[in-house]
């Protein structure tokens, strides 16, 4: 997901998706240590979504002080 599309979200919505690609990372990571996981970049691209959002809400969180 790019950083355009996240910023387009407000923030509670923002925190859904974080919960959302952490439940999903956590589902990668079970899945490769078991070795079931066929595409293993999948873990790279869900880490960096995940501080994506982060990033933003961050942003967002600073800029209201």
């Amino acid at each position: 997901m790019r950083g355009k599309e996240l910023r387009d979200l407000k923030d509670d919505e923002l925190v859904e998706k974080a919960l959302e690609l952490r439940n999903e990372l956590f589902g990668a990571r079970v899945k490769h240590a078991t070795g079931q996981l066929e595409n293993t970049a999948k873990l790279r691209t869900l880490r960096r979504d995940v501080a994506r959002v982060e990033t933003i809400l961050r942003e967002r969180r600073g800029a209201a002080r």
